[in-house]
């Protein structure tokens, strides 16, 4: 799943993979790890700082958790254009199954801020999902 922001000078691709982490997760006791890698590339013209996230993570009972903060995993990527970031970090959930979706708060080196929608992607235990 990928999006990109409409303006052809700020545009940024969010790609997100994710699996279930069955060493760190418990469902006895209601605890789904799971690990996602996010790609974001920068397709514009002009350079772009992520200056910080916003995630929401939906579980199968209708939980909700919104997470805010500066950057992702200590840094805040500098991208050019043509350039990406890749990194890998972790959610856990209440139940085998779930979604999260979010934005990434931009700043280009012309001023502008912008958001770079983050797709909703699924979180699943393996033989969850038929």
């Amino acid at each position: 799943m990928e999006t990109t922001k409409p303006d052809p000078k700020h545009q940024i691709r969010v790609a997100v993979e994710s699996t279930y982490v069955e060493t760190e997760s418990d469902p006895k006791r209601s605890r789904y790890v799971f690990a996602y890698t996010v790609t974001i590339e920068n397709r514009g013209a002009i350079p772009a700082r992520l200056l910080s996230r916003h995630w929401i993570i939906n579980d199968a009972n209708g939980k909700v958790q919104e997470v805010r903060g500066e950057g992702v995993v200590g840094e805040q990527p500098y991208l050019r254009p043509g350039e990406g970031f890749q990194y890998t970090s972790g959610a856990m959930i209440e139940t085998p199954f779930g979604t999260m979706r979010g934005s990434y708060q931009m700043e280009a080196d012309d001023g502008v801020h912008f958001d770079a929608e983050i797709p909703s992607f699924i979180l699943s235990m393996p033989r969850t999902l038929h």
